[in-house]
């Protein structure tokens, strides 16, 4: 089993994943709608995915931008048929209008994930209390991995704390994986690699002709190669 850093990648559709995979990504984040931060993908999208690659897919789930769970029966839903498609890994996290974890939406998509790996995504960002919400979350099934920049704006702010976080790591509320993601540049890589930080996520970094375009696997191996150097 390789010891390199996880490089995750967004894919929107197949041609995403084929050419995020040729270039070196370990696993994939499945989305629809990029306008909205983000979505739920279909069934259909994924199973186009799961058909054109092989790496790990991690499937959001989100009916709407921000981080409000609305409608979590819609969710629980979605998740239901995805599960049924063959989907394993899961990316979902969801505040209350306070900035705490909203624990009965996370707890029934947990339910109906029936132990499936998951991410609690940026919504940590957004937290009133990061340190709260990690030692609320620390022993639900399946949290094995936290998407963040350190801050809600972005990794060039959140530096400090994710190399606070990241020493604490072991800690109650703190043995979860870091994955970093969230206005991510290569010159940020080699400070937290020296930190102990092992996985980060890109998007846009992905694909130089923006969001229309698609992922461009010269660009995801360029993120390779600095990440094994």
């Amino acid at each position: 089993m390789s010891n390199r850093a996880v490089l995750e990648v967004i894919a929107l559709d197949a041609e995403d994943a084929v050419a995020a995979q040729a270039g070196g990504a370990d696993r994939l984040e499945l989305v629809t709608d990029m306008a909205a931060d983000g979505l739920t993908p279909s069934c259909a999208t994924f199973a186009e995915i799961r058909a054109a690659v092989d790496i790990p897919l991690r499937v959001m789930l989100r009916a709407a931008d921000g981080f409000a769970a609305g409608d979590i029966e819609v969710l629980v839903a979605k998740a239901h048929e995805l599960r049924a498609a063959g989907a394993e890994e899961f990316v979902f996290g969801f505040l209350d209008d306070q900035g705490r974890p909203d624990l009965v939406a996370v707890e029934r998509l947990i339910a109906e994930l029936d132990g499936a790996p998951w991410t609690f995504h940026r919504a940590i960002d957004r937290a009133a209390d990061r340190d709260a919400l990690r030692k609320r979350l620390a022993d639900m099934p399946g949290l094995d991995t936290y998407l963040t920049a350190g801050s809600a704006k972005g990794v060039d702010e959140g530096i400090p704390t994710l190399l606070a976080e990241a020493a604490r790591k072991g800690e109650p509320g703190y043995e979860a994986r870091i994955l970093v993601g969230g206005g991510l540049r290569l010159e940020h890589l080699p400070e937290l690699l020296a930190a102990g930080i092992d996985a980060v996520h890109i998007g846009g970094a992905a694909r130089p002709h923006g969001w229309s375009g698609p992922v461009d696997a010269a660009a995801v191996r360029e993120w390779r190669t600095v990440l094994d150097a």
